[in-house]
């Protein structure tokens, strides 16, 4: 054996060499040495391919720690490589815009969309969806009730209907009613709002849902509801004036008031205690029911999971059960956006002032007694039944402790910025 082969037989594995670790091709590879040469092959793969070392290379090095503090670059190869520097600000720009409103600040897209190119009104879109979602949910919703009213009431002296006494009865208004219910939750999605600002209000209360989205959901619910009342007056102008005559709109008591077809008038025998009760307890059992169908740790949900893709379906039985069992007193309206914007639009349309004072000035029942309803149901079904973290039910001191101290730093951030801004 030559002196040369000697010397190299005689270095140790780990010596170094001018900064490279030198391996005897002679020797049996032990474990740790397996891990350098993985090691060596991950750089020089991934340098070649233009890609920065990841963390997964300190798994080979647990005990140095190699690779803990490396990031990946934004080079050619990593996520966000396709984009410019321009679109990731624009993003950013989007994102600080939706949490101003108190949407979540993850764009709602997909991710196979992101390559579509934005313009103004796709950014608008993007900026504002999920009210964009609660607005067409409820157009649906509201289009379909009130579409049922009054092809139920216009056509109630038509002789020529199968039947003799018109085109639809009592129960095609709860069919119209659920079915709208039904393609309102598929159109606006699980954003939170269901369609309803008492059933939004819940769900800020005990579910967690941000109180800055309130103001935006409830607009977008109004107009909701605003816009498909005027929709169904449109299509059924002519039946309206042939129902009650031309340019005449009458409110009941008046036997050809056709006023109700966009929103609810009480029982003339019902005392304003029975009505509040009759909106409130049927406002209670929706929000109660809603919650179940959303708790995925009740077992007696569909599947023991919660409604799930079923939620639509839910609710379509249950706005259908609430009409069948409770509709006569009042009309069921357990909502302001299904009752207190149609009212303002039958008012704009030239039904009056008696919108108004139609039943001792009923028409602020369904204005504050589904919120109450709704409060009070969601109340229950935490007090009694709900174990998630999310409501303030489950917290110590029913989460007034929380409160608190949350408007304690509030408060005591405000004073800082005061000196600060003084300062």
């Amino acid at each position: 054996m030559s002196s040369e082969q000697k010397s190299q037989n005689k270095a140790p594995s780990g010596s170094v060499d001018s900064g490279i670790t030198l391996i005897n091709p002679h020797r049996k590879i032990s474990g740790s040495d397996q891990a350098n040469v993985k090691h060596i092959e991950n750089a020089t793969r991934r340098t070649s391919s233009g890609q920065t070392l990841r963390n997964e290379d300190a798994e080979l090095f647990p005990e140095e720690g190699n690779g803990a503090g490396l990031q990946n670059a934004p080079t050619q190869e990593t996520e966000h490589s396709h984009k410019s520097q321009e679109e990731l600000q624009h993003e950013s720009h989007i994102s600080n815009l939706r949490q101003s409103v108190g949407l979540p600040d993850e764009l709602p897209i997909a991710e196979q969309h992101e390559e579509t190119e934005r313009f103004n009104w796709p950014t608008f879109r993007l900026i504002f969806r999920e009210p964009f979602a609660e607005f067409f949910g409820t157009f649906v919703m509201v289009l379909f009730g009130n579409g049922s009213v009054a092809q139920v009431l216009l056509s109630g002296r038509q002789a020529s209907a199968p039947g003799g006494d018109g085109y639809g009865s009592y129960q095609s208004i709860n069919w119209g009613w659920g079915v709208g219910i039904f393609f309102g939750i598929y159109i606006a999605g699980d954003s939170g709002g269901f369609l309803n600002p008492a059933v939004t209000l819940g769900f800020c209360l005990f579910r967690g849902l941000p109180w800055r989205r309130f103001p935006i959901y409830f607009l977008a619910q109004f107009l909701g509801g605003f816009v498909a009342s005027g929709v169904v007056y449109a299509n059924y102008i002519n039946a309206i004036d042939q129902f009650e005559g031309h340019g005449i709109r009458t409110v009941a008591p008046s036997p050809t008031a056709t006023a109700s077809i966009f929103c609810t008038y009480p029982q003339p025998f019902l005392s304003k205690t029975s009505q509040f009760f009759s909106e409130f307890i049927a406002s209670a059992i929706l929000m109660f029911v809603v919650f179940a169908l959303k708790d995925d740790s009740n077992p007696g949900a569909m599947g023991k999971t919660g409604a799930g893709a079923l939620f639509p379906l839910g609710l379509f039985l249950l706005i259908f059960g609430l009409g069948i069992s409770f509709g006569w007193d009042t009309g069921y309206a357990i909502n302001l956006a299904r009752d207190f914007s149609p009212r303002l639009m039958s008012y704009i349309l030239g039904y009056g002032p008696g919108v108004w004072s139609a039943g001792g000035y009923y028409f602020w029942i369904p204005l504050v007694a589904p919120f109450c309803g709704c409060v009070f149901g969601g109340f229950l079904y935490d007090a009694f039944i709900y174990t998630g973290p999310e409501s303030p039910l489950n917290k110590k001191w029913w989460g007034f402790k929380e409160l608190y101290e949350n408007s304690r730093r509030h408060q005591e951030s405000k004073r800082l910025e005061k000196r600060r801004y003084d300062a």
